[in-house]
């Protein structure tokens, strides 16, 4: 069984910064693909940022410059750090996970519960 768990979610001005985190534990042999989504309220889940097991990363264009996702594989724990933050980021962001229990097993994709990010004045 595989868990991940978010936080670090908030009220912050506009302009503010946040960094969110996400810890995977349970039964994990290797942590591929990992990301961030968000869901605003009345609109789809979108992709926010994914980074690799050797670290590359991608972003959609509206964060691009103003967040940073990074991992620390000691620690099975994703960021992601919200600069320059504007009401349009208000949703709830979401952690994904590819995650494989053992050498031979399968990449399972995972989804922490979200934790909500509000930007407002």
């Amino acid at each position: 069984q595989v868990q991940l768990v978010e936080s670090g979610g908030g009220l912050v001005q506009p302009g503010g910064s946040l960094r969110l985190s996400c810890a995977a534990s349970g039964s994990i042999y290797r942590l591929n693909r990992m990301g961030w989504y968000r869901q605003a309220p009345g609109k789809e889940r979108e992709l926010v940022a994914t980074i690799t097991s050797s670290s590359s990363t991608n972003y959609v264009d509206s964060v691009k410059g103003r967040f940073i996702i990074s991992r620390d594989s000691t620690k099975n724990t994703l960021y992601l750090q919200m600069n320059s933050l504007k009401p349009e980021d208000t949703a709830v962001y979401y952690c994904n996970a590819y995650i494989s229990s053992s050498r031979w097993a399968p990449d399972i994709n995972y989804w922490g519960r979200g934790t909500l990010v509000t930007v407002s004045s």
